[in-house]
Order: C-alpha cells, then sequence, then structure tokens
C-alpha cells in the first residue's frame, strides 16, 4: 500500500467493515447486521489507501446525547505501527470533545494491549468502581 492515506468520514460498505475486523483480529460481524449497525453510527472516521482500500476505521454509537461507545477501532495489520490507531482516536475524541452533552458519558471496550492507546486520550479504567459486562448472541 502506497504511503498516502485519506482520512474521511464516511461508512465503509458491510463488506470491507467485516474484512478489516478480521484482518485486524476482531472478531466477526454477520453483513446483515453490519449493514444496519453502520447506518445507525453517531460518527465514523475511515482511512483509506491511494487505491480506496479501507486499512482503518472507527465509530461513535450511543444515543447522541448522554452515551457514547467508540467501537470497531480497526487498524489493518499491513498498516499497523505508524500511528493510524492514534489519527483514528484523535478524531474520534475532536468530536466527543465538540458534540458530547455535559455530563454525558463516553465509553469503550479496550483490547490488551490497546487500553494504553485510549489511556492516552483520556480514559480511565473503571474498576474497581464498576466493571465492563458483556453477552455475546
Amino acid at each position: 500500500m502506497d504511503d498516502q492515506i485519506e482520512l474521511c468520514h464516511e461508512a465503509p460498505d458491510a463488506e470491507e467493515y467485516t474484512a478489516l475486523r478480521l484482518a485486524a483480529g476482531l472478531s466477526p460481524k454477520d453483513i446483515a447486521g453490519a449493514r444496519i449497525a453502520l447506518k445507525q453510527s453517531i460518527y465514523v472516521v475511515t482511512l483509506r489507501g491511494d487505491d480506496g482500500q479501507l486499512v482503518g476505521m472507527g465509530r461513535i454509537i450511543g444515543d447522541g446525547g448522554c452515551f457514547y461507545h467508540i467501537v470497531d477501532i480497526a487498524v489493518h495489520p499491513s498498516q499497523q505501527g505508524r500511528g493510524f490507531g492514534k489519527l483514528i482516536m484523535k478524531a474520534l475524541t475532536d468530536y466527543l470533545d465538540a458534540n458530547a452533552h455535559p455530563g454525558s458519558y463516553a465509553s469503550l471496550i479496550a483490547d490488551v494491549p490497546a487500553d494504553q492507546l485510549y489511556l492516552k486520550f483520556g480514559f480511565e479504567y473503571t474498576q474497581p468502581k464498576s466493571v465492563g459486562m458483556y453477552r455475546r448472541y
């Protein structure tokens, strides 16, 4: 891939989204579910190479007033280590800084060692006061 990367704010299509997630080591997602989910995003950041190939992304989902959740932070393995995760997180947190309402809550679930990146953007561990929980279907 070329060194030229374009930052965009349009959601990828479901097929390239699911492919990037798998390549980056994230859990697989159903294509039909992905089509619905991507349309419901509050804010999307994508990174594309000169060839238009999706090389990274991140999204904010939530209710847009009180709760925001950062998801899908992914960078293709061929492009990792170039600061693209930081670029994505900066764009997402800049959006929140400009648009989140006072008293709102932004959250994310961090895979280790990515938690170290999120700490740099002001995110804190919830333990011992609270813990993240999930239920997979």
